[in-house]
């Protein structure tokens, strides 16, 4: 029961690193499109 425990909390730990990368991508996206969208506006 401890072991599986510790797997457990490894994968919320692996998850929770996927996430943070993932929305720091998103956040470079989002920065590219604004940025496309105020040349167009301009």
């Amino acid at each position: 029961m401890k072991k599986r425990r510790v797997n457990f909390l490894e994968l919320v730990k692996k998850n929770k690193e996927e996430l943070l990368k993932n929305q720091r991508e998103l956040e470079k996206i989002e920065l590219r499109i604004d940025a496309r969208h105020s040349k167009q506006e301009n």
